[in-house]
């Protein structure tokens, strides 16, 4: 099966698909280049952008990504601070340490195009990269695509029917589930709670005590993020002139009197949900759950349930992870999590869903609970529409991950209180979720083409 770490992952902001996804991709065509035996005649090297990458990436900062790429940098191990330090030192010098250690002349204004007017066919976020001799002769070029979550694909691995790839792999794992029926499935044929599956998925690549470890890993930088974006102070890069509102809001929390804590509830999940966005959009370190646009809203829950008051409860948290990043395999492999595909539900609406079910879990349901939490989590996000002021992911990015914490807790709850079988199946909304980002406008894909990002003028 697709791993746990696969949906979870630690990289930096502000987008997994446009940001942590080309950061791989320019890393990863310079491997491929020097395999191919291209890099010793090198002196240049052109990155031209598609579809999305290009109507929303200097917002996003692809084009800062790509460059990091090239020069060796790695999402899960990226300073934010040294990486803009060493994106600045190469803008000044118009040259790049090319990752290996050749240096070679580079002007972004020459070297990366922006082909917005392009539509890629095979996914929105295309990428094109050539590497060239003295003579302007290419040497090596390659054609990758950015679908989300900070996953990439080659053109051949998209073109790879889904029967003969992502089902096909799974099938190696002890449990195997190709949709929510099968895992409910299994669940009641093993007797295990949906944690418990993909933990034993897990088992298959690594002992249990890694796992355990590298979950409790998402959960600190979850946390290290929320703690920064609650302590930073000041105005978001970008032009829009957001301030950051989180530590005040924090700070108003603080200082209220107990008495109205159940009335602070959506106030708590607000400041989380709006902590780590900030920080996102401020291009720091996140935890992709399961994309960066989105990484607001598992953390928020996560932590005013399991980890309030300055206490741990690492069991919960990791039975929380494990039950979310079940609910997200699920959509990444029947659908997408790409919000240049599926618009924003395929972002907000997947971790809302994936935050629901993780919650309806700790919180001592069984596996058709879950599901069904996970099944209104998305429900109510249908339709949801990506649509970045400026290609910002500012507005309305961070109060969207805001209000998705408050609709994930309310989904769990709805559900653990259900009288009856529900009507609508997880599968049946994954796959409505699937066609709704089929027949939605491009303009309401990660373009800035429409919506918000049209209707409201930009500061």
């Amino acid at each position: 099966m697709l791993s746990v770490f696969d949906i979870f992952k630690i990289g930096i902001g502000p987008s997994s698909s446009h940001t942590v996804g080309p950061m791989r991709i320019a890393r990863r065509f310079l491997e491929e280049a020097n395999n191919h035996g291209a890099l010793d005649k090198t002196v240049r090297v052109r990155i031209d952008l598609h579809g999305s990458l290009a109507l929303t990436g200097v917002g996003h900062g692809t084009d800062k990504a790509a460059i990091l790429g090239l020069m060796g940098f790695s999402p899960e191990t990226t300073d934010p601070d040294e990486a803009e330090a060493a994106f600045q030192n190469s803008k000044t010098a118009n040259k790049i340490t090319l990752h290996g250690g050749k240096t070679i002349s580079f002007d972004a204004k020459r070297d990366i195009e922006l082909r917005g007017d392009i539509t890629p066919t095979v996914h929105p976020n295309e990428m094109h990269l050539t590497v060239f001799d003295a003579s302007e002769k290419p040497l090596f070029e390659q054609t990758y695509y950015s679908v989300g979550g900070g996953f990439i694909a080659s053109e051949k691995q998209l073109s790879t029917p889904a029967e003969d790839d992502l089902i096909a792999r799974s099938r190696e794992g002890r449990h195997f589930f190709g949709s929510a029926a099968e895992l409910l499935k299994l669940c009641n044929e093993n007797n295990l709670s949906i944690d418990e599956v993909i933990l034993e998925n897990e088992d298959d690549r690594r002992g249990r005590v890694e796992t355990e470890a590298m979950l409790d890993q998402i959960w600190f930088a979850m946390r290290d993020c929320i703690d920064r974006g609650l302590k930073t102070h000041g105005t978001l890069p970008g032009g829009l002139q957001v301030k950051r509102r989180a530590p005040a809001l924090f700070h108003k929390l603080q200082e209220a009197p107990l008495a109205n804590e159940r009335e602070q509830l959506f106030d708590w999940l607000n400041v989380y949900a709006m902590a780590v966005n900030e920080e996102n959009a401020a291009g720091g370190r996140v935890v992709t759950a399961p994309t960066n646009g989105a990484a607001g809203i598992v953390p928020s829950v996560l932590k005013h349930y399991c980890a309030s008051d300055g206490t741990m409860n690492l069991k919960h948290i990791r039975i929380f992870l494990l039950t979310a990043a079940g609910i997200g395999i699920l959509y990444k492999q029947r659908a997408s999590i790409s919000g240049a595909e599926m618009g924003c539900q395929g972002e907000v609406g997947v971790a809302c869903s994936m935050a629901a079910g993780g919650l309806a879990a700790v919180w001592g349901g069984t596996p058709a609970q879950v599901e069904h939490a996970a099944e209104i989590g998305m429900e109510h996000n249908l339709g949801l529409t990506c649509d970045p002021v400026g290609g910002l992911v500012q507005i309305p990015c961070i109060e969207r991950n805001a209000i998705g914490a408050v609709k994930a807790v309310n989904a769990a709850r709805l559900a653990l209180r259900a009288s009856e079988e529900h009507k609508v199946s997880l599968d049946q909304v994954i796959e409505t979720m699937r066609q709704t980002g089929i027949d939605m406008s491009r303009k309401y894909k990660e373009t800035s083409e429409g919506g918000l990002a049209v209707n409201v003028v930009e500061c």
